[in-house]
């Protein structure tokens, strides 16, 4: 049995009917509060959470460091640790005791977050080949000491101070409604991603330092992956995720899963930064 932890979690939220009483029934055993940030739902979201006792409040999106970021300052946290999560992840009752420990063991010392692992649900079954787990993710970290780097897209908290430690149980991330909503969702975050991608190129200063995992994924997007050619680049992707990293392991849903990430998302991203760079040509 978990114990309640000084925390609160934050949950941003916009038609999320179908995930949200899942993901606050996994967690309103062990934490002291619950808040909600509504970006306009126009279905039973806030009505069920509400029901199990979290408190709502509603704020225009622009991009979810944004969105996080406006919650960390106005939602009036009085605890000591605070959870970033998502409507569509579960936590396990193995996680939550282990949050719960931690939360205890690591109170007054220097280890203010905790990485968190994800297993993905995709098309039927979770997904564990392919690159795809496990996923890192800081999630918790001591009020005041951690927020969102300010990117649009592949964004990642960052601690003030302090150290971190990784968590053994994974969190179960419900990655998949149906396609309609998956492709609009991807076509969005390749928008904010190439935003990202020419901001950055413009961009000469140092972001902030984050932790090993996040870390090495940016270093790889921006040091590496976008400095191979366009459209070739996401073809690489795939036959990297599908065969070098045994995606076809996981079946059809591997399949499609590596198909749609590379071929829908990554040469979606690319042809979003040709069209951008022609406007510019243009514009010159």
């Amino acid at each position: 049995m978990s114990v309640k932890c000084d925390m609160t979690a934050i949950v941003l939220t916009k038609n999320e009917e179908k995930n949200i009483k899942r993901c606050l029934d996994s967690i309103k055993g062990f934490v002291k509060r619950i808040v909600v940030v509504d970006s306009g739902s126009t279905d039973s979201t806030v009505e069920i959470a509400k029901s199990l006792g979290a408190e709502i409040y509603c704020h225009e999106f622009i991009h979810y460091a944004a969105q996080f970021n406006w919650a960390l300052d106005n939602v009036d946290v009085a605890t000591k640790w605070v959870y970033r999560i998502d409507a569509d992840e579960y936590v396990t009752p193995e996680l939550a005791s282990e949050i719960s420990q931690a939360c205890h063991d690591h109170s007054d010392d220097d280890v203010n977050g905790f990485i968190m692992k994800f297993k993905i649900f995709f098309m039927g079954r979770f997904l564990t080949h392919g690159g795809i787990y496990p996923f890192y993710n800081l999630t918790i970290f001591k009020y005041g000491l951690g927020r969102y780097e300010d990117r649009a897209m592949g964004e990642h908290i960052y601690l003030t101070q302090g150290k971190t430690i990784d968590l053994v149980n994974d969190c179960l991330h419900y990655d998949f409604k149906d396609l309609d909503t998956w492709i609009s969702k991807h076509n969005s975050y390749a928008t904010r991603e190439v935003n990202d991608y020419f901001a950055i190129r413009d961009k000469h200063d140092d972001l902030e330092s984050l932790y090993e995992e996040a870390e090495k994924a940016k270093s790889l997007r921006d040091n590496f992956y976008y400095k191979l050619p366009k459209f070739l680049r996401a073809h690489l992707y795939f036959i990297y995720r599908y065969y070098f990293k045994l995606g076809f392991l996981d079946g059809n849903a591997g399949k499609m899963h590596a198909f749609f990430q590379a071929y829908w998302y990554r040469f979606l991203v690319d042809s979003k930064i040709y069209e951008r760079e022609l406007k510019e040509k243009e514009l010159s």
